[in-house]
């Protein structure tokens, strides 16, 4: 891989991604969503080429590249990744539109292979949803966008001769993950000494950290198989309990930790759905960050980031 495009360039998984390829002196043209979007300025003088369109306009990114020679196109941008924008059904289904019309970009600029960014949440969706005598939360609405967007860009992807690799990432965390998912509120409950209550914890997951998940994403765009799925995890998923009294070990082992207190609706997957062993088998990568040393990084900059909060 010589030359890649990202879009979400500035997300969460798009900043380490964009970090990543250049490491490995690949041309990164990041797609970004306007002029006020910020980069990263550690990479930002390291980039190709920095490109300002939004996904309402993604199908003509061919209009804003004279770039002809793209070996990957990467396509992480998505609008309502978290918190209650997750239920929003026509931000949800336009996403998916959006992500058909990065395809259509694809071609034009003659980009030969595409990566999509998926969820596991489309598997919990497929068991929410399909099985009989279940009643699934509004949050699978997201995790219906992506399970579309899979399907629909695989087709198309197949329709205009683009190879399509689809990478569902179980639950990524790290320094710069500011959303209120799972660790970052767990690990700032701690820091505020608020009470920490669970459900009891005993469904299936899976934790990666930030730099595997664009260490996988870069093998995969180098050595994925086309039209292959990846599950991108640890290979160590597990029941959430355990994750859970692992933070506890490494960084609270003082604290009260509460099962049970809340009540669990969601789905439970088995550890097969976390199988990633095609994605060693068909690449070089392997996880290099454990859950531990993970947790500690990540709590460490959430202590910098709530001090520099205090002072505002």
């Amino acid at each position: 891989m010589k030359k890649a495009i990202i879009t979400g360039a500035t997300g969460f998984i798009g900043t380490y991604l964009v970090k990543e390829l250049i490491s490995h002196n690949v041309n990164v043209i990041a797609v970004l969503k306007d002029t006020e979007t910020v980069m990263d300025k550690s990479i930002e003088s390291y980039v190709y080429k920095t490109v300002y369109c939004d996904l309402a306009n993604i199908v003509n990114l061919d209009q804003l590249i004279d770039d002809r020679d793209v070996d990957v196109f990467y396509h992480l941008a998505w609008q309502g990744s978290a918190g209650s924008s997750r239920t929003d059904v026509e931000l949800q289904m336009q996403n998916v539109i959006w992500s058909v019309d990065s395809i259509k970009a694809a071609k034009k600029i003659g980009c030969k292979k595409y990566v999509g960014a998926g969820s596991i949440m489309e598997k919990e969706t497929i068991s929410a949803v399909y099985e009989n005598n279940t009643h699934p939360g509004l949050g699978y609405i997201y995790g219906t966008g992506k399970l579309a967007t899979h399907s629909i860009t695989k087709s198309v992807a197949s329709s205009l001769g683009i190879d399509h690799i689809w990478c569902m990432i179980t639950n990524a965390y790290g320094p710069g993950e500011y959303s209120s998912r799972f660790i970052n509120m767990t690990l700032r409950r701690i820091i505020n000494r608020l009470s920490l209550d669970f459900t009891s914890a005993t469904q299936n997951y899976d934790f990666i950290y930030v730099t595997d998940v664009a260490s996988a994403f870069y093998h995969i765009g180098v050595q994925g198989i086309p039209f292959n799925n990846y599950v991108i995890g640890s290979l160590k998923a597990k029941p959430l309990k355990e994750f859970i009294l692992e933070i506890k070990s490494e960084i609270a082992p003082r604290d009260t930790f509460n099962f049970g207190n809340i009540p669990y609706s969601g789905t439970n997957l088995l550890l097969k759905d976390f199988d990633a062993s095609n994605l060693l088998e068909d690449t070089d990568f392997r996880p290099r960050i454990s859950f531990r040393e993970g947790i500690r990084k990540t709590f460490e900059w959430l202590i910098e980031v709530e001090k520099n909060d205090s002072k505002l």
